[in-house]
């Protein structure tokens, strides 16, 4: 059961993201999102492409602080790219 609970806690912090980050990115950037993910100190946010991922690291520098606040324990917001399949 600790495996299920680990997906199932991982999918849960996803949903959380992409919300919040729908919230707070404009449309034509999270529609440029190919996905995200916690890991050890991090969000990971993936972009399509490399012209997307740097448009996209600029805009989420700026909601590093309020990344912060919601989950303490993450020291960084990293961008990356990740074309779609």
């Amino acid at each position: 059961m600790p495996l299920v609970t680990a997906v199932t806690d991982q999918a849960e912090r996803m949903r959380f993201w992409q919300a919040w980050l729908a919230a707070r990115v404009p449309v034509e950037l999270t529609a440029r999102m190919t996905g995200l993910t916690e890991r050890e100190d991090a969000l990971v946010v993936f972009a399509e492409s490399a012209a997307w991922c740097a448009r996209l690291r600029f805009a989420l520098k700026e909601l590093e602080g309020e990344v912060r606040e919601v989950r303490p324990q993450l020291a960084t917001v990293e961008v990356r790219v990740l074309p779609r399949g």
